[in-house]
């Protein structure tokens, strides 16, 4: 199918696009997406003005990730170094430009092969235990009505990938405060000049935290996965100094982020849907939950992607140079492979069919931690406090669309 001609895109369509960049949109986007759902029968819309596509639907999104054509962080290779020099945010730049995330093609396998070669399904299962530990020292002390963001979903996965690092727990203030950082320069939460100068600042002391570190355990190895990534090697090559730095960073903070962000998510969902609760109670351990739970908060809801090359996706032609943006919240409640999408349904048959860790070449390697942890959770909390009730239904949430979950959760544990 031929796209339409520059400057044809209906007002009413553009009118329900520029709806899901409202501050307003975050706290619930979904109605939004099946606005625009409601313009793209196959799951995908071109808008001529803006030279690319919206992806809602699953296999849109599903194809577009998996394809070797959709480049990932083209804009950061189009930054010139001068201005990156002269910029406010030259250091989270520079800090971003060596994250595998933003790689593509040969650079990325090379980043994703050494860094896989620390991040091992035996070194996630390891964790088990200790994040079984750490729930009972955060669920031993608190009673009554708690914010569970500040109780649970914060310190929970920062301390889980800290102890993984290998990095002291006498740090964790510091290192929440950088991975909210990165976590707002990825997913674009405003760009005041404030802000940038806050990211840049938290950029240039992570530079120099990780980089001494860095030095140090190349001298004398220690526990923990920095040790196994400056360990790491693959026909004798390395990663360099920024290398290892900014791909802890990665870690660091999608290590924490996707699941502090989904813990005080699935508690709202599961308040909407307290048939859902009832039955998580009733069977705490059930081997889909981390996956339905995924499907329906999707911590990460949006991608991007520039075309490389040209690409058949659902009978269109998507060309060379033109974007994609990638609605993976939309994705996941797609009706056509989730019947009643809304619906948290634990025996669902093709949960982890979600896009909630991406596609494709840049599939997520925390993956299989974050399921560790969310199962763990929530079976924790349904065992413990079987009436567990939240009593802040309208949260406020942060202000990132990419990365969305709420800022504060009041709930009342019993």
């Amino acid at each position: 199918m031929t796209p339409p001609e520059p400057g044809v895109t209906a007002p009413v369509v553009l009118q329900a696009v520029n709806a899901l960049w409202e501050p307003g949109a975050i706290p619930d986007p979904y109605g939004r997406y099946e606005a625009v759902r409601a313009h793209a029968p196959e799951g995908l819309l071109f808008l001529p003005e803006w030279n690319a596509w919206f992806a809602l639907g699953h296999a849109a999104n599903s194809a577009v990730l998996r394809s070797p054509a959709a480049l990932s962080g083209t804009w950061l290779s189009q930054v010139p170094d001068s201005q990156a020099r002269g910029a406010q945010v030259s250091d989270g730049l520079k800090l971003l430009r060596h994250m595998m995330l933003w790689h593509n093609g040969a650079s990325h396998t090379r980043l994703r092969g050494l860094v896989q070669k620390a991040f091992t399904p035996k070194v996630v299962e390891e964790q088990r235990e200790l994040v079984r530990e750490l729930l009972r020292d955060l669920l031993a002390g608190p009673s009554g009505e708690v914010d569970i963001v500040a109780t649970l979903a914060h310190p929970l996965p920062a301390r889980v990938i800290m102890k993984m690092l290998g990095l002291k727990g006498a740090d964790e203030e510091k290192f929440l405060r950088w991975s909210q950082s990165v976590a707002e320069l990825i997913g674009g939460a405003g760009q005041s000049p404030e802000l940038l100068a806050r990211i840049d600042a938290d950029a240039r002391e992570m530079r120099g935290f990780f980089r001494d570190l860095a030095d140090e355990l190349r001298l004398n190895p220690q526990p923990g996965l920095l040790s196994a990534l400056a360990a790491a090697e693959d026909d004798g090559q390395h990663l360099s100094g920024d290398e290892l730095l900014s791909n802890a960073v990665l870690l660091l903070t999608a290590g924490h982020e996707t699941t502090s962000n989904l813990i005080p998510g699935g508690l709202l969902e599961l308040h909407r849907q307290p048939q859902a609760w009832a039955a998580l109670v009733d069977n705490p351990t059930h081997p889909n939950v981390a996956d339905e739970l995924l499907r329906v908060v999707s911590p990460v809801q949006f991608d991007g992607r520039v075309l490389g090359a040209d690409l058949q996706v659902e009978g269109h032609t998507l060309h060379a140079g033109q974007g994609v943006q990638l609605m993976l919240g939309a994705a996941n409640r797609d009706p056509q492979v989730f019947p009643h999408p809304d619906r948290i349904d634990w025996d669902r048959p093709n949960s982890a069919r979600h896009l909630a860790f991406a596609a494709g070449p840049h599939y997520c390697l925390g993956a299989s931690l974050a399921r560790l942890e969310i199962a763990e959770v929530f079976a924790e909390l349904a065992r413990r406090f079987p009436s567990l009730k939240v009593t802040q239904p309208q949260p406020p949430y942060k202000p990132n669309p990419v990365l969305r979950g709420p800022l504060e959760l009041r709930v009342t544990l019993h």
